[in-house]
């Protein structure tokens, strides 16, 4: 695996200059992006050339253009194929979003392939032949499996936040969708952090790849003001209203569980705050809707799992509230991602209860950085000596409260329709 360092010195070239089409580089001026990002400096000229790529880059730093523009330029120039595997549908529906004006400009078409939506529809859409085809790991299985879809004149693969789809358990969903794609094709990888795991899959997967590295593995961007406060569980609810009437533009809510989604939204709500949520209970046309709504201002504030903190993409979050810490470290450099975007200043402010000290570590390790504490006024003494027995474990000082360690869990046409087939 070879290596290249980023740039982020002054000087660096236009979009143009790095070989993108000069409608690709119009149409970006028009809207207001003329300066690549360090990933996408680094990475488009690497994939103008068809060279394998790893990307390692904060959430938020521009990757979609980094693998997409010179995607399309290879495949305006050829007649292949290019798939896209993404972990979340949002992801999904967020990348054709971003892609779909420079593909119109190609007479490129796509289509997406997640959970949730009609078989019918994507069989329809595959009768369309489209050239890239974006996909979660699981929904493309399926129509591999009823042979509704070949992917056997995929030029360009693409894996977008791989880490995440293997944290998410889908690598056997992925080692399967790569038995179906041509050894000989460009590969591009894009992740937030660097596991064994990515390593393994890049070595056997890709060819001679040119790891680029714009942060080290688990940076999170610079302009995010991180803060953590200590809380107790119950005081969490009026916590995260007096901060909601502190911070008065859009803000994102993390919640552990879909039910904890639930519960934060309909207080909210009921207090007279516009809130929606996403979560894997509410159907895909709900998420879309009330992601759409977040986007348009119709909502404030969105309730989320993390199943939306890699499939977010606002750029005027002013907010992130873990309401609860994340189980995975690395989840929380991507849930703070969807904050501070496009160069923007951002902030992020995690809820903690004293028996967390070890989730805490662990992110600040991932991190290398020590998070900015605060204690809420409905804890008064830090040292919990009220709370304890003399049978009770001995606690372990840290970070200026003394905590028990919690039980933690560990963590041609290619595409074509067919009209038999579920």
């Amino acid at each position: 695996m070879q290596s290249s360092d980023a740039s982020t010195s002054q000087g660096v070239p236009g979009f143009q200059a790095l070989g993108i089409d000069p409608r690709f580089s119009k149409l970006l001026t028009q809207r207001g992006i003329t300066v690549p990002t360090p990933i996408q400096h680094q990475a488009i000229p690497i994939g103008l050339e068809g060279k394998d790529v790893i990307g390692i880059a904060q959430t938020g730093t521009g990757k979609t253009f980094a693998f997409g523009l010179p995607m399309l330029q290879k495949l305006a120039q050829s007649q292949g194929r290019a798939l896209i595997v993404v972990p979340t549908r949002e992801l999904a529906h967020q990348i054709e979003e971003a892609l779909r004006p420079f593909a119109s400009l190609l007479a490129i078409r796509m289509a997406v392939f997640v959970g949730g939506a009609s078989m019918y529809l994507q069989r329809q859409a595959l009768k369309t032949n489209p050239r890239i085809l974006i996909a979660t790991p699981g929904r493309l299985n399926d129509h591999l499996e009823q042979r509704t879809v070949t992917l056997k004149e995929v030029q360009v693969l693409v894996l977008d936040e791989a880490d995440r789809m293997l944290d998410m358990g889908f690598k056997p969903q992925i080692d399967r969708i790569l038995r179906h794609v041509p050894r000989t094709r460009q590969t591009m990888l894009f992740s937030a952090t660097m596991p064994q795991d990515i390593i393994r899959l890049a070595t056997a997967e890709m060819h001679l790849p040119l790891r680029i590295e714009v942060a080290p593995s688990g940076t999170t961007v610079a302009t995010i003001e991180q803060e953590l406060i200590i809380v107790e569980q119950q005081g969490k609810i009026v916590l995260l209203q007096h901060l909601l009437k502190e911070h008065l533009g859009s803000v994102l809510v993390f919640s552990r569980t879909k039910h904890g989604a639930k519960k934060i939204t309909k207080s909210l709500n009921v207090a007279g705050f516009r809130a929606a949520e996403i979560h894997s209970n509410k159907s895909l046309a709900q998420r879309l809707a009330a992601l759409a709504g977040f986007k348009a201002g119709k909502y404030r504030i969105l309730v989320a799992t993390d199943i939306a903190s890699r499939g977010i993409d606002v750029t005027n979050i002013e907010v992130v509230i873990n309401y609860d810490l994340p189980d995975d470290a690395a989840d929380y450099v991507h849930r703070i991602g969807r904050t501070a975007r496009a160069g923007r200043e951002g902030r992020a402010i995690s809820f903690a209860t004293p028996n967390q000290a070890r989730d805490i570590r662990d992110i600040e390790r991932l991190i290398r950085t020590s998070l900015k504490r605060r204690v809420h006024a409905s804890m008064p003494s830090l040292s919990l000596d009220t709370h304890m027995t003399k049978d009770q474990p001995r606690h372990r000082q840290f970070g200026g409260f003394r905590s028990r360690r919690p039980n933690h869990r560990g963590r041609g046409r290619t595409f074509r329709g067919r009209s038999r087939g579920a």
